[in-house]
């Protein structure tokens, strides 16, 4: 029933909440290039129904402009015979971004990668949630799909500047993202599913940052 989703891809916009309006202490304007350092990223903690441990981890990009999260088991799924624990599916990293000295970031957009089959009458919802820690929680961003879906999921949106949640400068302070996958059967008596899992174990959604030096 499953699908290769290597190739597939669905693009999660962080969309503006005034409670994650925020900006670093002492930080300049935007930077055209990231810093030519080499960042370092630790997956602290993981927990969730779509995360077991084991199942996720982290790597930054070449150039420093995102870092990718990689799970290998991340499915909800409704239908005959699926416990109704299964339609609701969630995951929290929490991360450590070891950042140049002199510099500071935000998350300026989300690619999540994954593969959909949601019958007639059923639904499906992405949510998400970014926060570093000691800073307010904000609110989740929902992603409604469209039913029926039987195909990979393609959607793209930025953060406005205004908008991005800057690590505070010179402190060091973990990266909370926070993912959840939610199925409903409604009328359809069929199995429906939402995943970001990959028969290849190499689904990936990657974080782009945005880049301030501090003063």
């Amino acid at each position: 029933m499953r699908k290769l989703l290597a190739r597939a891809g669905i693009v999660l916009a962080l969309l503006a909440s005034p409670a994650w309006v925020s900006s670093p202490a002492s930080a300049g304007s935007i930077l055209d290039d990231p810093p030519a350092d080499h960042i370092v990223i630790d997956l602290v903690a993981m927990a969730g129904s779509g995360c077991k441990p084991g199942t996720a981890d982290v790597a930054v990009s070449p150039d420093n402009t995102a870092f990718t999260a990689i799970y290998s088991e991340y499915l909800a799924q409704v239908g005959p015979g699926i416990s109704s624990t299964e339609g609701r599916k969630n995951c929290q990293l929490n991360v450590l971004v070891h950042v140049p000295q002199g510099f500071t970031f935000a998350i300026a957009k989300v690619d999540y990668r994954g593969y959909g089959l949601v019958k007639q009458g059923a639904s499906a919802t992405q949510r998400a949630n970014y926060y570093f820690q000691g800073m307010s929680q904000g609110t989740y961003t929902s992603h409604p799909l469209a039913s029926p879906l039987d195909d990979n999921w393609m959607v793209s949106d930025d953060v406005p500047v205004a908008a991005m949640v800057w690590h505070p400068c010179g402190e060091m302070r973990n990266l909370n993202i926070n993912t959840e996958l939610r199925v409903s059967k409604g009328t359809s008596t069929d199995t429906s599913f939402v995943t970001m899992d990959s028969t290849d174990g190499s689904i990936s959604t990657t974080y782009h940052f945005a880049w301030r030096e501090c003063h």
